[in-house]
């Protein structure tokens, strides 16, 4: 009888256990931390202590502490920061300033520590005096040359000498006044700023924590204004979220807004880097690459060691002469172990001036001219055995040449295929070449059934020894072709060309477009260019004198514009200098993209200035995201519809 009553109360169990279903664990925490108590207090006067102690109502943790938390005036010495448990503990090792205000801004770096909620942005602040700034100033850090937030990096402000004027030198000589850090959307906002006192905003990217601009690596901004602080009420609306993709209701809410929150600081790098010599590349004996972080005016000076003299080079320069490609012409140098030579060139010393430096160089290739002759025995030996297989069998086959004992130079044309009758297609050479004799390259036209012979130029492009333009008359919806005639032209390392024959279709007319810019802006030496998903220059055209920019012969797509003043009329858009008072040229972003159709004309009027900066450039072609905003992450909803389809099943409903 036991035996019996105890299985069937086993039965039972089981059988209720299997009604009752799995217990979840409870509903999730879903609020955020909540300070409770601090020491000093928040925002308590004449507060002396360096060690900062912030209560909460539950554990917590500090997300990036070292990106997100910052602490104004500047501190020479690194605050230490961290989270214990259900506190936060900063200790500051700097003295204390007397009459001055406090600001630890955390950002939204706290959150609680088992879910991750959120606090939201918390800033602690104290003063050392009888008085607290509570005023706030916000904007946004662009990149100058295009209009890129930056993130992370230092904005700070200078208080007025007089409260009317903040001296240029201020920026080299001294940290901030107050200070703050921008986010993944380039924005920033200063706190603990003086009612009623006038400032003047910097930026500075600080590259070697001196907390001053010293030096031309050091990305910076600085606006000329002088600025007060001020606030009043106001109203924003607030969306209420019903989930993530429908909203419950939008509700009014009075807050005090700060002023100025418009702020532009246009950050950029000056001309003149530290030049130092960054590598040296050869991966075949037959030329060497020398990289620099920098652009010089002058080029090296070879002096050989290992040869007389300078030894046979060709030089490719990079544009900007950052990067120098030597062509050796002297197989019997290039094809040696090593080469060594003294090189001397221009370096920036420890008071960033450039001077002259001479090295000693040792520089051995990547692959050995022994090694590129045991790769060609071992083609030739593979094609020597297909060859023998093919004769094998078919005994009558015509002898044929080993196409691994030649190496012909080749020639690269682009565009290819179908182009526009304004395009200049560029002839590309594998290694430089002598002057290219024009008799062997033929350009023809087909007119009707027949290729007749067209008239053509053919221009070197200055700096680069490898490059010709080929200049063509040519003729919409016509059918043109390039023969360069074989051995005509000769490379640098003595190799000659195989014949090229290339085919080249001109659009019809009715294949394009035409977009017409109207810019307003009152200075006439304005750019446009059209520009790409990628934000690179696809057509650039100056504004003519009644403010238009007119482009055509564009292949029907979406265009990106953007337009700057060229202010020194040299063509191309021109950073500042900050010991000269010049600022980088100003750049405008159209905040669209425009859709040019095929024969169509688009007329476009453009007020250059008629957007704030930080709205111009489309999100599409921003390379800087903004950051990920931190959310609740609201897991109840999921975990009461979870448990209530649960409850319909096991009820049957």
């Amino acid at each position: 009888m036991r035996k019996l009553f105890y299985f069937f109360l086993m039965a039972l169990i089981v059988a209720a256990c299997a009604n009752i279903g799995s217990p979840d664990g409870g509903p999730y925490d879903e609020t955020p931390p909540r300070v409770i108590a601090s020491t000093p207090g928040n925002q308590e006067l004449n507060a002396q202590k360096k060690k900062i102690r912030i209560d909460f109502d539950e554990y917590i943790k500090i997300e990036n502490a070292s990106e997100k938390v910052i602490v104004s005036p500047l501190q020479k010495e690194m605050p230490n920061v961290r989270a214990i448990g259900k506190h936060v503990q900063i200790e500051l090792f700097d003295s204390l300033r007397p009459n001055t205000t406090y600001t630890v801004d955390f950002s939204d770096a706290i959150v609680d520590n088992n879910e991750g909620n959120p606090m939201g942005n918390y800033t602690f602040s104290f003063s050392t005096g009888p008085t607290i700034d509570t005023m706030e100033v916000s904007g946004y850090v662009l990149n100058a040359a295009d209009l890129e937030p930056i993130k992370g990096i230092l904005v700070g402000l200078y208080l007025a000498d007089g409260d009317s004027v903040v001296p240029d030198s201020v920026f080299r000589t001294r940290p901030f006044d107050r200070v703050s850090r921008t986010n993944g959307s380039g924005r920033f906002v200063v706190k603990g700023v003086a009612s009623g006192r006038k400032y003047r905003a910097f930026a500075l990217k600080d590259m070697d924590g001196d907390q001053v601009f010293s030096q031309k690596s050091e990305l910076i901004a600085s606006d000329t204004t002088l600025f007060h602080a001020s606030c009043g009420p106001d109203i924003r609306l607030d969306t209420i979220w019903r989930d993530e993709t429908h909203y419950d209701s939008i509700h009014p809410v009075r807050y005090i807004h700060f002023y100025p929150d418009d702020i532009i600081l246009r950050a950029f790098l000056e001309d003149g880097q530290d030049r130092h010599l960054l590598k040296i590349q050869r991966d075949v004996p037959e030329k060497f690459t020398v990289f620099f972080t920098a652009p010089s005016d002058s080029l090296p000076i070879i002096q050989g060691t290992s040869f007389e003299g300078d030894g046979n080079f060709i030089l490719e320069p990079s544009e900007k002469a950052d990067t120098i490609t030597y062509w050796i012409t002297d197989t019997t140098l290039a094809y040696a172990d090593t080469l060594s030579f003294l090189y001397t060139y221009q370096e920036t010393d420890t008071l960033h001036q450039l001077v002259w430096k001479t090295d000693t160089l040792d520089v051995v290739p990547k692959e050995s001219r022994a090694k590129q002759l045991k790769e060609l025995a071992k083609k030739t030996e593979e094609w020597e055995k297909e060859q023998k297989k093919k004769r094998k069998r078919n005994p009558n086959l015509p002898p044929e040449e080993n196409p691994n004992l030649i190496e012909f130079l080749k020639i690269d044309c682009k565009p290819t295929g179908s182009i526009a009758p304004n395009q200049i297609p560029i002839l590309t050479f594998s290694e430089p070449i002598a002057p290219l004799d024009s008799s062997g390259v033929h350009v023809k036209i087909k007119v009707d059934s027949l290729w007749e012979d067209e008239p053509f130029e053919i221009q070197p492009v200055e700096g680069n020894p490898r490059q010709y333009r080929l200049l063509v008359d040519w003729e919409m919806a016509a059918h043109y072709q390039l023969l360069i005639d074989s051995a005509i032209v000769e490379g640098a390392l003595g190799h000659t060309n195989s014949p090229l024959k290339q085919e080249i279709r001109v659009r019809k007319e009715e294949d394009f477009g035409a977009l017409f810019v109207h810019v307003m802006l009152p200075d006439t030496n304005v750019i446009v260019q059209l520009i790409n998903n990628s934000d690179k220059p696809v057509a650039t055209e100056h504004v003519n004198a009644d403010g238009r920019a007119d482009f055509f012969y564009l292949k029907p797509g979406f265009y990106y514009m953007r337009c700057f003043i060229d202010s020194n009329h040299d063509g191309i858009w021109t950073t500042g200098d900050y010991d000269a008072g010049i600022a980088p040229e100003e750049m405008f972003y159209f905040p669209q993209a425009i859709n040019v159709k095929a024969q169509w004309e688009v007329n476009q009027d453009w007020d250059a200035r008629g957007i704030p900066a930080m709205k111009q450039k489309p999100a599409k072609i921003t390379k800087q995201k903004p950051d990920k905003e931190k959310k609740i992450k609201q897991r109840n909803q999921g975990r009461d519809a979870t448990m209530q389809r649960e409850t319909n099943r096991r009820t049957g409903q």
